[in-house]
């Protein structure tokens, strides 16, 4: 079967830090991550049985470095290359700009996000730990100023699919049987609003509210349930500025030919089906990306 230069795995995301104890405190003593390696400035972390699905790096200033996508083989690794190539955008480096990956290329995309494009054998026997951990890192939701471009090169580039579009200002796209791998939505700033957790149920969901009130923190927002992905969700804000979210119980889509939802944005029923609140300072967290 012809390569056709699809992302078929969320791999990680690297954030960089200005204070990497209180990021690495919050990832494994708060949200229940493990910690893998880590110097006196760097950090990697993970849920399931890998080496890491977050990396946190000491600098001085709060921003994400860049997210890894997976591919299958060397063959959709090639095609994805060749369709960078194809639309100019520059290379990093032809190597990966991450410890602990064999396999790959980062390049700069549309409004300066830095992708390392990877292999890794994917390993579908989900790992419970028996702890606070989530089950794995779900999906990362990005602001960007033109969304629809955005969208364009996703679906070109990266061969994702559309599952839910709110009018022409957010999408939420697909790369496998996930509802979402990643979600685009128009805003004034580019960067990362939040990086996403699976669940293993909604009691996780409440243990985390509780462990937050323990240490005198806060839910930022939560439980909801939203209407693009049909996930229940709670977030809070992490070390960084960035938001976590933690949810279960999100739609799986098994025709990969399944058309978009389109949704009128003043139908907050796409994101919230319970009462139609949402917090007016929820979306103003986020962190920027590193210029390259």
């Amino acid at each position: 079967m012809t390569a056709q230069g699809s992302i078929s795995e969320i791999g990680y995301v690297s954030l960089l830090t200005r204070d990497l104890h209180a990021s690495i405190s919050n990832a494994v003593d708060v949200f229940g991550l493990v910690e893998t390696e880590s110097t006196a400035k760097k950090a990697f972390l993970t849920a399931q049985n890998k080496h890491h699905e977050l990396v946190y790096t000491q600098s001085d200033q709060d921003a994400v470095d860049h997210q890894g996508l997976v591919v299958e083989n060397s063959a959709e690794l090639e095609a994805i290359r060749a369709k960078v190539d194809r639309g100019g955008y520059r290379i990093v480096s032809e190597q990966p700009i991450e410890d602990h990956i064999e396999e790959g290329f980062a390049f700069v995309g549309p409004e300066g996000f830095t992708w390392q494009i990877y292999t890794e054998k994917l390993d579908y026997s989900m790992l419970k730990r028996g702890t606070t951990a989530p089950d794995r890192l779900g999906h990362t939701n990005i602001q960007v100023l033109d969304a629809p471009a955005q969208t364009e090169f996703f679906k070109d580039v990266f061969n994702f699919a559309v599952s839910d579009q709110i009018g022409n200002e957010h999408f939420f796209m697909r790369c496998n049987n996930d509802h979402h791998g990643v979600a685009i939505f128009t805003s004034n700033k580019t960067g990362i609003h939040h990086h996403a957790w699976q669940a293993g149920n909604v009691y996780d969901l409440v243990r985390l509210g509780d462990r937050l009130a323990r240490r005198g923190a806060r839910l930022a927002w939560g439980p909801v349930r939203h209407g693009a992905g049909d996930n229940v969700a709670v977030y809070y804000v992490e070390p960084t500025g960035a938001v976590i979210e933690y949810y279960c119980d999100m739609e799986t889509i098994r025709d990969k030919d399944r058309p978009a939802r389109h949704w009128d944005p003043d139908d907050l029923y796409w994101i919230n089906q319970w009462d139609g609140q949402v917090p007016a300072e929820i979306l103003d967290h986020g962190i920027p990306n590193r210029q390259r």
